[in-house]
């Protein structure tokens, strides 16, 4: 049975992460290679801060699905110089494919706790699974600590670390006391639970600046948002429509 578990998950994650890559290449990838430009100083903004620092931390993203860009980004710089372009795409292919199939078995790994309190696993009960991922993911992460494109600034990356799993972890306990909770204590517990990281605060900058110019960083962060929602609803009915068609379906039922 762990097997079939671990073969849905794996099937699933391959599935979603190569539709992520897709996606990425369609509607990411461009604006990361101009965000490079601008931290490079190729291309320069006109309000662009003359003692603005370039730092690696600039091109890290906060939330996972935008970890495959970060990985894009970072693989940019080679030891000896810059990699292909063909490597770079396999690179972050790659890395993508390796992020989802993770999410993928920690879905699984849901599905099994939830069976053992007799909830029944389906593909529409798989995609609403995966929209609750990428709200706790990348969402209200997100919220704290928008995705940022490279030349953009921010804050101290280990207080951002600490902050966006934080923030993971308060928002999934959040929203599975909401979803299966049976009072209206654990229901108030989850909401505050969500909110708790937005009350505290992401860590940020006393001001803001940066290279890349806010208009180009404004559609790059609605796009990895965008792109995350669809590969984690998709993500999720692959894991479901898996766990339903496995043991795993007839132990859930």
């Amino acid at each position: 049975m762990f097997q079939k578990m671990m073969t849905g998950a794996l099937i699933a994650g391959i599935g979603a992460g190569l539709l992520a890559a897709v996606l990425h290449f369609a509607f990411i990838q461009n604006y990361i290679l101009l965000g490079e430009q601008y931290e490079t100083g190729e291309l320069v903004h006109f309000a662009a801060p003359e003692a603005a620092p370039a730092t690696a931390e600039g091109a890290d993203h906060s939330h996972a699905e935008a970890a495959s860009e970060a990985h894009g980004h970072g693989a940019h710089e080679h030891g000896d110089g810059d990699v292909s372009p063909f490597q770079r795409n396999a690179l972050t292919v790659g890395f993508t494919v390796l992020l989802y199939v993770a999410y993928g078995i920690m879905l699984t790994v849901g599905f099994a706790i939830a069976a053992q309190f007799g909830k029944r696993i389906t593909a529409t009960e798989g995609a609403l699974w995966g929209l609750a991922g990428f709200a706790a993911f990348q969402l209200a992460p997100g919220m704290g600590l928008a995705p940022e494109l490279p030349g953009s600034a921010a804050a101290d990356l280990a207080a951002r670390q600490v902050w966006w799993w934080s923030t993971v972890v308060a928002t999934g306990l959040g929203i599975a006391a909401m979803a299966y909770g049976r009072s209206v204590i654990t229901t108030l517990a989850g909401a505050a639970l969500i909110a708790a990281p937005h009350v505290v605060g992401a860590p940020l900058l006393d001001g803001f600046y940066g290279y890349a110019p806010t208009e180009v960083g404004a559609i790059f962060s609605s796009r990895v948002l965008g792109v995350g929602l669809a590969v984690w609803v998709a993500l999720g009915w692959l894991a479901g429509r898996q766990w339903a068609r496995g043991e795993g379906g007839g132990a859930a039922a």
